[in-house]
Order: C-alpha cells, then structure tokens, then sequence
C-alpha cells in the first residue's frame, strides 16, 4: 500500500537545461570557508533535499542563492541568468522565495495580512507625480490589495489555514505558524521555493501533512528545494538529496544511494560507524 504521505517521484530528465545552476560557490566568513567549490545543478520541479551535520553550511548556501550573502567566488544561474551579485528583492522578483530555519512572520499581523506581504514583492504600482497620477496610483493600489487579499485566501486555504485567515500569526500554533511561512513564500510567485527545515519541531502528523503538501506545490508548477534533518521525510519525498560537510559537497545522488554511503554515514556518525536499521528506515 502506498504511503499516505508520500510524494509520488518522477523521472529525472537531463536533457532539460536546469532550473538551478550552481558553479564552484565559495562563501568564506573571515578567513573560514563555509563553502567550498560547491557545484550541482537543480531541475525544474526536481525534488531535492540538502541535507548534512549542523555547521555543514546549508544554510549559508540558501543565504547565497537568495542574495542574503554573496558568493565570495563562483556563479548562480537562475533561469540561465546569473543572480550571484543580485539583492535579495531583486532574486525574489525574478522567482525565487524561501522560509527561514527560525520562524519570521510578523507576529501581531493576522494569518492574511502575513501572506499578503509575500505578495508586495512583485507588486508594481505607477509612480507618477502629478496629482492624477498620486489618483491613479490609489486606484491602482486599491486593486492590487483586493488582488493580493483574495490570492492570500487562496492560498492559505492551499496549506490549510483557511479557518484562521483572521487569527494573528503569533496565536496560531506551531505547525500552523511553519504551514504560514509557507503560503507567505507562495505569496510571492516563486518559480523555486527554498524550504529551510521546514519539518523542525513538527509531530509525525503534521510531518506527514507537509510531505503532502509539499508534492502539492509541486503539482502547481514550482520545484520545491529542502534543507532538512528529518530522513523519514526526505526518504519519502526527494527526487535526489545532496550531501554537505564542512562546505563541501560530500554525496549526491538517490536516496537510498545516499542512506548506504559510507562518506554520509561518517559524516553523520563518525569513521567506522554504521547507520542501524531503524535509523535506516527513519
């Protein structure tokens, strides 16, 4: 029988040119690499999940990819476009959203209101300075609020939330609240979503929701990237999973390869060890 929660996995297809392009990144914090010459390459509605030790620099690599911090060499190509020196909004605008390791949505705002501000980000309004314009810009801004309401209804009733559109962000409970970040990445159009832990702190239940979700989002078109420490989860949904220790890019490949090799194995448990089944199947 098929797992209620699983993500049904397609077929690779190479000849594709990637979604995601990732050239030699080096990211070095003074004097200490957190990257090192990492390369690989992300398809379009891939499911591929980073995984590795804390301090392995997961995170710093989304922070590259979506211009929080700079490569300190090699090249990101988005689209075949290279966006390693672009800001942040800008990365954003071109298609690419996350969520964060630690939750970040504005606490005192409601559950709608928090996925409205993802969508701010591809809002384009007139900046005419006459005073038709000041008239046409608050015509303009009225229609894209309506526009953004209504698409923030939406997709909170895509990840759940629907009966707590009105509850504030900081009410809501803990998986609610990592089930919002999410309708907020969607807010702004992403073409890929960078998913940072997104199943830390969850019950199995809520885990199994979000693996659901996840091969949702990827039915609507968008390639879903995950860092994450739980291996049930990554198990049962990625298409490949990518190995990090100490900034480097250690493995590569399905998942069961992953599981049974032996530079993963060291890496999360150290020389000589072995990954016992129940860990195996976890």
């Amino acid at each position: 029988m098929k797992n209620v929660g699983a993500v049904e996995k397609r077929d690779r297809t190479d000849d594709m040119p990637p979604l995601l392009l990732i050239r030699e990144v080096t990211r070095v914090f003074g004097g200490l690499a957190a990257l090192s010459d990492v390369s690989f390459s992300v398809a379009a509605r891939e499911i591929v999940s980073l995984i590795g030790p804390n301090g392995a620099g997961k995170t710093t690599f989304f922070n590259c990819v979506t211009g929080v911090a700079a490569p300190t060499s090699g090249a990101i190509l988005f689209r075949g476009e290279e966006i390693s020196a672009l800001a942040p909004h800008e990365i954003a605008r071109r298609g690419i959203a996350r969520t964060f390791q630690h939750i970040r949505l504005f606490g005192p705002l409601s559950a709608l209101e928090n996925v409205m501000i993802g969508g701010y980000i591809r809002s384009a309004l007139p900046t005419l300075g006459t005073t038709v314009g000041a008239l046409f810009r608050s015509r303009a801004f009225l229609q894209k609020e309506k526009a953004l309401k209504t698409r923030a209804a939406e997709l909170l009733d895509f990840v759940g939330l629907a009966d707590r559109a009105e509850v504030a962000a900081r009410n809501l409970a803990y998986g609610e609240q990592r089930r919002l970040e999410i309708a907020r990445a969607l807010g702004a159009d992403p073409t890929l979503l960078l998913l940072d832990e997104p199943a830390a702190g969850m019950n199995p239940t809520e885990t199994q929701n979000l693996m659901t979700l996840v091969g949702r989002i990827r039915a609507q078109g968008i390639t879903p990237f995950l860092i994450e420490h739980n291996m049930k989860m990554v198990m049962g949904i990625s298409d490949r999973v990518i190995v990090f220790d100490h900034g480097l890019k250690i493995a590569e490949g399905s998942a069961a390869a992953i599981r049974n090799d032996p530079r993963v194995v060291e890496a999360y448990l150290g020389s000589g060890a072995a990954v016992p089944a129940a860990q195996a199947s976890a």
